[in-house]
Protein backbone atom coordinates (compact mmCIF):
# COMPACT_ATOMS: atom_id res chain seq x y z
CA UNK A 1 0.00 0.00 0.00
CA UNK A 2 1.05 3.60 -0.68
CA UNK A 3 2.05 5.79 2.27
CA UNK A 4 -0.78 7.02 4.45
CA UNK A 5 -0.23 10.73 3.81
CA UNK A 6 -1.79 10.42 0.34
CA UNK A 7 -5.44 11.06 -0.52
CA UNK A 8 -6.80 9.82 -3.83
CA UNK A 9 -9.64 11.96 -5.17
CA UNK A 10 -11.84 10.70 -8.00
CA UNK A 11 -14.15 13.56 -9.06
CA UNK A 12 -17.38 12.30 -10.61
CA UNK A 13 -20.04 14.90 -11.27
CA UNK A 14 -23.48 13.65 -12.26
CA UNK A 15 -24.05 16.07 -15.12
CA UNK A 16 -22.34 15.58 -18.49
CA UNK A 17 -23.42 17.38 -21.65
CA UNK A 18 -21.04 15.56 -24.01
CA UNK A 19 -22.12 12.08 -22.91
CA UNK A 20 -24.95 12.02 -20.35
CA UNK A 21 -24.39 9.69 -17.40
CA UNK A 22 -20.94 8.71 -18.66
CA UNK A 23 -19.34 8.12 -15.26
CA UNK A 24 -21.55 5.08 -14.62
CA UNK A 25 -22.28 4.17 -18.24
CA UNK A 26 -21.29 0.57 -18.96
CA UNK A 27 -18.04 0.19 -20.89
CA UNK A 28 -17.59 -3.47 -21.81
CA UNK A 29 -20.17 -4.32 -19.16
CA UNK A 30 -18.57 -2.30 -16.33
CA UNK A 31 -19.43 1.21 -15.09
CA UNK A 32 -16.78 3.62 -16.36
CA UNK A 33 -15.85 4.90 -12.90
CA UNK A 34 -14.96 1.40 -11.73
CA UNK A 35 -11.96 1.22 -14.10
CA UNK A 36 -10.37 4.07 -12.16
CA UNK A 37 -11.58 2.91 -8.78
CA UNK A 38 -10.24 -0.62 -9.25
CA UNK A 39 -6.84 0.71 -10.33
CA UNK A 40 -6.66 2.95 -7.26
CA UNK A 41 -7.65 0.14 -4.88
CA UNK A 42 -4.73 -1.98 -6.08
CA UNK A 43 -2.40 0.59 -4.52
CA UNK A 44 -4.30 2.51 -1.85
CA UNK A 45 -6.52 1.51 1.06
CA UNK A 46 -10.22 2.32 0.92
CA UNK A 47 -9.68 4.95 3.62
CA UNK A 48 -7.35 6.85 1.27
CA UNK A 49 -9.79 6.96 -1.66
CA UNK A 50 -12.48 9.61 -1.95
CA UNK A 51 -15.04 9.67 -4.74
CA UNK A 52 -16.32 13.25 -4.78
CA UNK A 53 -19.75 13.35 -6.38
CA UNK A 54 -23.02 15.22 -6.24
CA UNK A 55 -25.01 12.34 -7.70
CA UNK A 56 -26.92 9.66 -5.76
CA UNK A 57 -26.65 7.13 -8.60
CA UNK A 58 -22.87 7.48 -8.77
CA UNK A 59 -22.72 7.18 -4.97
CA UNK A 60 -24.80 4.00 -5.12
CA UNK A 61 -22.64 2.51 -7.89
CA UNK A 62 -19.43 3.19 -5.95
CA UNK A 63 -20.78 1.91 -2.65
CA UNK A 64 -22.04 -1.28 -4.35
CA UNK A 65 -18.37 -1.91 -5.19
CA UNK A 66 -17.49 -1.77 -1.50
CA UNK A 67 -16.18 1.79 -1.13
CA UNK A 68 -17.93 4.27 1.14
CA UNK A 69 -18.67 7.70 -0.36
CA UNK A 70 -18.21 9.98 2.67
CA UNK A 71 -20.20 12.98 1.43
CA UNK A 72 -22.15 14.44 -1.46
CA UNK A 73 -20.79 17.65 -2.96
CA UNK A 74 -22.81 20.81 -2.29
CA UNK A 75 -24.79 22.27 -5.20
CA UNK A 76 -22.22 25.02 -5.62
CA UNK A 77 -19.67 22.36 -6.69
CA UNK A 78 -22.06 20.49 -8.97
CA UNK A 79 -22.39 23.01 -11.79
CA UNK A 80 -20.65 23.24 -15.17
CA UNK A 81 -18.65 26.15 -13.81
CA UNK A 82 -17.34 24.33 -10.73
CA UNK A 83 -13.58 23.90 -10.97
CA UNK A 84 -11.40 20.95 -10.03
CA UNK A 85 -9.42 23.20 -7.68
CA UNK A 86 -12.47 23.90 -5.55
CA UNK A 87 -13.49 20.24 -5.58
CA UNK A 88 -10.06 19.18 -4.29
CA UNK A 89 -10.07 21.78 -1.51
CA UNK A 90 -13.59 20.76 -0.49
CA UNK A 91 -12.50 17.13 -0.07
CA UNK A 92 -9.34 18.06 1.84
CA UNK A 93 -11.33 20.36 4.12
CA UNK A 94 -13.77 17.53 4.84
CA UNK A 95 -10.98 15.19 5.97
CA UNK A 96 -9.25 17.91 7.98
CA UNK A 97 -12.55 18.50 9.79
CA UNK A 98 -12.32 14.81 10.75
CA UNK A 99 -8.78 15.32 12.04
CA UNK A 100 -7.10 13.68 9.02
CA UNK A 101 -4.38 15.68 7.25
CA UNK A 102 -2.85 14.62 3.94
CA UNK A 103 0.41 15.85 2.39
CA UNK A 104 -0.36 14.97 -1.22
CA UNK A 105 -3.36 14.36 -3.44
CA UNK A 106 -3.54 11.91 -6.33
CA UNK A 107 -6.24 13.19 -8.66
CA UNK A 108 -7.64 10.47 -10.95
CA UNK A 109 -10.38 11.48 -13.36
CA UNK A 110 -12.83 8.63 -14.08
CA UNK A 111 -12.81 9.35 -17.82
CA UNK A 112 -9.41 7.66 -18.33
CA UNK A 113 -10.29 3.94 -18.31
CA UNK A 114 -6.96 2.65 -19.65
CA UNK A 115 -4.77 4.36 -17.05
CA UNK A 116 -3.93 1.56 -14.61
CA UNK A 117 -2.09 1.00 -11.35
CA UNK A 118 1.32 0.81 -13.05
CA UNK A 119 0.85 4.33 -14.41
CA UNK A 120 -0.30 5.64 -11.03
CA UNK A 121 2.70 4.08 -9.29
CA UNK A 122 5.02 5.47 -11.96
CA UNK A 123 3.75 9.00 -11.49
CA UNK A 124 3.83 8.75 -7.70
CA UNK A 125 7.44 7.52 -7.80
CA UNK A 126 8.48 10.82 -9.40
CA UNK A 127 6.89 13.01 -6.74
CA UNK A 128 8.89 14.76 -4.04
CA UNK A 129 7.74 17.35 -1.53
CA UNK A 130 9.90 20.08 -3.09
CA UNK A 131 7.78 20.24 -6.27
CA UNK A 132 4.20 21.29 -6.88
CA UNK A 133 2.97 18.48 -9.08
CA UNK A 134 3.67 15.44 -11.22
CA UNK A 135 1.28 15.39 -14.18
CA UNK A 136 0.68 12.70 -16.79
CA UNK A 137 1.26 13.74 -20.39
CA UNK A 138 1.41 12.42 -23.91
CA UNK A 139 3.43 13.76 -26.82
CA UNK A 140 1.15 16.08 -28.76
CA UNK A 141 0.60 15.60 -32.48
CA UNK A 142 -0.42 19.25 -32.84
CA UNK A 143 3.05 20.74 -32.57
CA UNK A 144 2.90 24.56 -32.33
CA UNK A 145 6.26 24.85 -34.13
CA UNK A 146 4.84 23.13 -37.20
CA UNK A 147 1.09 22.42 -37.25
CA UNK A 148 -0.63 25.08 -35.13
CA UNK A 149 -1.53 28.53 -36.45
CA UNK A 150 -3.20 31.63 -35.05
CA UNK A 151 -5.25 34.23 -36.87
CA UNK A 152 -4.20 37.89 -36.80
CA UNK A 153 -6.49 40.94 -36.91
CA UNK A 154 -6.57 40.76 -40.71
CA UNK A 155 -7.63 37.13 -40.78
CA UNK A 156 -4.24 35.77 -41.88
CA UNK A 157 -2.74 32.68 -40.30
CA UNK A 158 0.67 32.69 -38.60
CA UNK A 159 2.50 29.87 -36.85
CA UNK A 160 1.81 29.74 -33.11
CA UNK A 161 5.54 29.36 -32.43
CA UNK A 162 7.78 31.28 -34.82
CA UNK A 163 10.24 28.75 -36.24
CA UNK A 164 11.99 27.69 -39.44
CA UNK A 165 11.64 23.92 -39.22
CA UNK A 166 11.01 22.16 -42.53
CA UNK A 167 10.35 18.74 -41.01
CA UNK A 168 8.05 17.98 -38.11
CA UNK A 169 10.54 15.51 -36.61
CA UNK A 170 13.08 18.32 -36.22
CA UNK A 171 10.75 20.35 -33.97
CA UNK A 172 11.13 20.33 -30.18
CA UNK A 173 8.98 17.74 -28.42
CA UNK A 174 5.82 19.29 -27.00
CA UNK A 175 3.79 17.63 -24.25
CA UNK A 176 0.03 17.66 -23.72
CA UNK A 177 -1.74 16.98 -20.41
CA UNK A 178 -3.76 13.80 -20.90
CA UNK A 179 -5.95 14.26 -17.80
CA UNK A 180 -5.19 10.82 -16.36
CA UNK A 181 -3.00 11.47 -13.28
CA UNK A 182 -2.09 14.47 -11.13
CA UNK A 183 0.06 14.00 -8.03
CA UNK A 184 -0.24 17.27 -6.13
CA UNK A 185 1.55 18.81 -3.17
CA UNK A 186 -1.19 19.86 -0.74
CA UNK A 187 0.85 22.81 0.57
CA UNK A 188 1.16 24.10 -3.01
CA UNK A 189 -2.56 23.54 -3.59
CA UNK A 190 -3.40 25.57 -0.50
CA UNK A 191 -1.31 28.47 -1.84
CA UNK A 192 -2.02 28.44 -5.58
CA UNK A 193 -4.49 27.21 -8.14
CA UNK A 194 -3.17 24.27 -10.16
CA UNK A 195 -2.85 26.46 -13.24
CA UNK A 196 -0.35 28.65 -11.36
CA UNK A 197 2.02 25.85 -10.37
CA UNK A 198 5.61 26.47 -11.46
CA UNK A 199 7.39 23.31 -10.30
CA UNK A 200 5.77 20.62 -12.47
CA UNK A 201 7.34 17.48 -13.88
CA UNK A 202 5.91 15.06 -16.41
CA UNK A 203 4.98 11.40 -16.32
CA UNK A 204 4.84 10.25 -19.93
CA UNK A 205 2.12 7.90 -21.20
CA UNK A 206 1.40 6.49 -24.64
CA UNK A 207 -1.57 7.45 -26.78
CA UNK A 208 -3.87 4.51 -26.05
CA UNK A 209 -3.45 4.59 -22.28
CA UNK A 210 -3.93 8.38 -22.40
CA UNK A 211 -7.39 8.19 -23.95
CA UNK A 212 -9.90 10.42 -22.21
CA UNK A 213 -13.64 10.01 -22.78
CA UNK A 214 -15.44 13.27 -23.45
CA UNK A 215 -18.06 12.38 -26.06
CA UNK A 216 -19.73 9.54 -27.97
CA UNK A 217 -16.86 9.25 -30.46
CA UNK A 218 -14.34 8.81 -27.63
CA UNK A 219 -16.60 6.15 -26.16
CA UNK A 220 -16.80 4.27 -29.46
CA UNK A 221 -13.00 4.38 -29.80
CA UNK A 222 -12.59 2.91 -26.30
CA UNK A 223 -15.08 0.14 -27.08
CA UNK A 224 -13.11 -0.70 -30.22
CA UNK A 225 -9.83 -0.77 -28.31
CA UNK A 226 -11.29 -3.21 -25.80
CA UNK A 227 -12.97 -5.36 -28.48
CA UNK A 228 -9.79 -5.60 -30.54
CA UNK A 229 -7.68 -6.21 -27.40
CA UNK A 230 -5.29 -3.31 -27.96
CA UNK A 231 -4.95 -3.04 -24.17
Amino acid sequence: MMDKDTLVIIPARGGSKGLPGKNIKLLNGKPLILYTLEAARKIFSNEQICVSTDDEEIKKCVENSGLLVPFLRPDSLATDGAGTYEVLLHALDYYESQGIVFKKVVLLQPTSPFRDETHILGACSLFTMDIDMVVSVKETKSNPYYLLFEEDDNGFLHQSKNAKFTRRQDCPTVWEYNGAIYVINVDSLRQYNISSFQKKIKYEMDGIHSLDIDNALDWAICETIIREKYV
